[in-house]
């Protein structure tokens, strides 16, 4: 048998699926000779209803399709075309993400600022807190001082 890896045209991809679908039902067909006679009634019913379901669901992509290819463009224009009402609404909305952005690094600094200013305050209050004198501090030699060991 010679199997050729092709994908089948749109046309020709419904008339496979047709074709597994008819090799699917024709298994079941087989098989439901051994069931009861009570479980193929259910299978048989629900196979009638799952069918029914399946047409609905075509008549629904159908009636749709025609309708957004009928008003496709008319559609595109009225949401964000021009002199459509709500283009400043979707720029504003195409803004918000900036905008979000630009406040989320204002609050980052300022709480960057604010632990910068707390550090120094410790410090401070640690020199004034000290038993140095401030004046200690600029004298020349006092990274000597730093450097001599404590006892």
């Amino acid at each position: 048998m010679n199997m050729q890896s092709t994908t089948p045209a749109s046309g020709g991809l419904e008339a496979v699926e047709s074709r597994f679908a008819l090799r699917v039902a024709a298994r079941l067909n087989e098989q439901t000779r051994e069931l009861p006679h009570s479980t193929s009634e259910r299978l048989r019913v629900a196979r009638e209803q799952a069918l029914e379901r399946a047409r609905l669901a075509r008549k629904a992509v159908a009636a749709t399709g025609a309708q957004l290819s009928g008003s496709g463009a008319a559609g595109v224009l009225s949401v964000g075309g021009p002199g459509g009402s709500s283009g400043w609404w979707l720029k504003f909305l195409s803004l918000l993400p900036l905008l979000a952005l630009v406040g989320g690094l204002i609050l980052i600094q300022h709480t960057h600022l604010k632990s910068r200013i707390a550090a120094a305050a410790d410090l401070d209050a640690a020199l004034l807190a000290d038993d140095l004198p401030p004046a200690a501090y600029s004298d020349p030699g006092f990274v000597e001082f730093l450097k001599a060991p404590r006892d």
